[in-house]
């Protein structure tokens, strides 16, 4: 089970600042609406630039507490939590500009992994 939890938290964690980090300005089939980058992609759910940058802030973030716990494992809980907040807010976007589920599915794996960090 250890190896799956530290499995787990390297991949939501090295995909989120791949997505946040080295992506944001690249189109991908998952970008929500008709959007080619993330900042667009805030933009056709009709978040302001702002947003856009609180929940890049949260995103990094928290993928890095996911990161700490490898050595402190008591951050792990708390980052997936919250991480796992912030993909229920991706996918009730994706659901507002009515993307078809393909678009959500990233941010329901993400979840689904959180969630098992979280009781892990």
């Amino acid at each position: 089970m250890d190896y799956l939890l530290i499995a787990l938290k390297l991949i939501v964690a090295l995909g989120i600042l791949n997505v946040w980090l080295l992506r944001r300005d690249k189109a991908t089939a998952y970008r929500g609406g008709d959007a080619g980058t993330l900042r667009g992609e805030f933009a056709a759910y009709g978040l302001p630039f702002s947003f856009f940058c609180l929940i890049g802030i949260l995103k990094v973030g928290l993928a890095l507490v996911l990161l700490a716990s490898l050595w402190i494992p008591v951050l792990a809980q708390p980052a997936a939590v919250g991480i796992g907040a912030l993909m229920l807010g991706a996918f009730a976007m994706h659901l507002k500009v009515k993307d078809p589920i393909g678009k959500a599915l990233p941010s329901l794996a993400v979840l689904a992994m959180c969630v098992a960090i979280a009781l892990g």
